[in-house]
């Protein structure tokens, strides 16, 4: 069983808080690029979302160094939130660019990437959640070599977007264009296996 609590939990609540709002973003995002009708309110809507991001890091960031004791080691509570803070971060980006890029035609493949992003934070926020409510260490374990798994596919997805661009687009400033969105969004599903990785950390030092 893992020993760590009871210490303070509202960071718990807090990791919680920043996995339901990255994958908010997340799946705000699939359904633009499924539906680029009021495309303009639709990016804002994610950058409120981003914003609610960075208050939630924050606030976390505030309350550790006002914690004494901490459930976790401290550089593990900085790094998860950092990390699932980044999650929504490049969402945004990517979302952003796709309004002031103007990209009408992308590849559908990258619709994929996007419900991988959406699956990948779908896995995060469960392993938090079971970690939150101390269950089973196994589950946040699986939740995470799910999390590692979709981050393989994403990469393979990411590989054929790109060799779908080079070899069908011959806009050189269009090829640029779509090739900063496709990566934002391979970085963002990046970013999530590194969330998996320092919560399978927290179980291997504390379980």
């Amino acid at each position: 069983m893992i020993s760590f609590i009871p210490k303070e939990e509202k960071f718990f609540d807090l990791f919680e808080l920043s996995a339901e709002n990255a994958l908010k973003g997340g799946r705000m995002f699939l359904e633009l690029l499924k539906d680029p009708v009021n495309l303009e309110a639709k990016v804002g809507a994610i950058k409120d979302v981003e914003h609610a991001g960075d208050q939630i890091t924050h606030d976390t960031m505030e309350k550790l160094n006002k914690t004494f004791i901490t459930p976790i080691d401290r550089e593990d509570i900085h790094e998860l939130i950092s990390r699932l803070d980044d999650v929504i971060d490049l969402i945004e980006t990517a979302a952003e660019k796709i309004m002031i890029f103007k990209v009408k035609n992308y590849d559908p493949k990258f619709i994929s990437l996007a419900e991988i992003l959406v699956k990948s934070m779908e896995a995060i926020l469960l392993a938090i959640t079971c970690l939150k409510r101390m269950k089973k260490p196994d589950a946040v374990m699986k939740s995470c070599i799910e999390a590692n798994k979709l981050e393989n596919e994403g990469d393979q997805v990411y590989r054929q977007l790109l060799s779908n661009l080079f070899e069908k687009v011959t806009d050189p400033i269009e090829i640029i264009k779509q090739k900063e969105i496709f990566e934002d969004l391979e970085n963002a599903i990046d970013k999530c296996e590194d969330v998996a990785n320092v919560l399978e950390g927290v179980i291997l030092k504390y379980a």
